[in-house]
């Protein structure tokens, strides 16, 4: 019965000594679900109401920053900036005779200021319709991948109307939400290893951004990482594990 005993105690110590082990192991690489987030991400929209000419990319394209996306049909625009250059181009040949005819005083200093106040304004037309103009071409603001194209050639759009869904495919963070108690040991440039999914592949980070305020009801913080490196591999989208030594 003694002997019994005494097995039994051994063989408890031991299952705690094992159950000891696992706690240390397990906090030794303490793992947390990551999602890999674009830096940038926007819904291009038009300005002006118009009908589109072309489109250029579908979902899943490729672009560069300063590239042109959309082409709006613009030929009214386009007349009423040249009808406004015309008006222009008027008004300056009319100022500058009114000038000459005031040197001679066969003019009123009237007439004069007139003159220019019309110039004034022509110009003012003038550049009111270069800034149209502008609208008619939509230009990629960064560069990144179509996520989708909503919009048609040869739809007509209104102001606000999505036109594209654009996201930088190059910059991509890391969203993570970890326990509130880690910030003790969690700081900005700490290093860790995280697992990505899709790839089946170990990728270097570095949190680079701390959250402002904790989370009341789950006591978590989201933090921001970035991958070191430049991987093509990945995708906005996908996720995986953080392990922290």
């Amino acid at each position: 019965m003694i002997f019994l005993i005494h097995k039994l105690k051994n063989i408890f110590c031991l299952s705690v000594l094992f159950l000891l082990m696992g706690l240390t192991i397990s906090r030794a690489g303490q793992q947390i679900r990551v999602l890999l987030i674009p830096e940038t991400e926007t819904t291009i929209s038009s300005e002006i109401p118009a009908t589109i000419k072309k489109i250029n990319g579908d979902m899943g394209s490729y672009f560069k920053k300063g590239d042109t996306l959309v082409i709006f049909a613009c030929e009214t625009q386009e007349a009423e900036k040249l009808k406004a250059q015309a008006e222009l181009n008027e008004a300056e040949k009319i100022n500058r005779v009114n000038k000459q005819l005031g040197e001679f005083k066969s003019i009123s200093d009237l007439e004069i200021a007139i003159s220019e106040s019309r110039l004034e304004r022509a110009r003012a037309e003038v550049k009111l319709w270069k800034i149209q103009l502008d609208k008619c071409l939509i230009r990629a603001p960064f560069s990144g991948r179509i996520i989708s194209r909503p919009a048609h050639p040869y739809e007509h759009v209104e102001p606000g109307q999505p036109l594209l869904e654009l996201l930088d495919h190059i910059n991509l963070n890391l969203q993570i939400y970890v326990p509130s108690n880690w910030l003790n040991r969690l700081k900005f440039g700490r290093e860790f290893t995280v697992t990505i999914d899709e790839t089946g592949k170990k990728y270097p980070a570095r949190i680079t951004r701390l959250g402002a305020e904790i989370d009341p009801v789950s006591q978590t913080i989201e933090i921001r990482a970035k991958i070191k490196g430049r991987h093509p591999e990945l995708l906005a989208g996908m996720s995986g594990n953080a392990e922290f030594n």
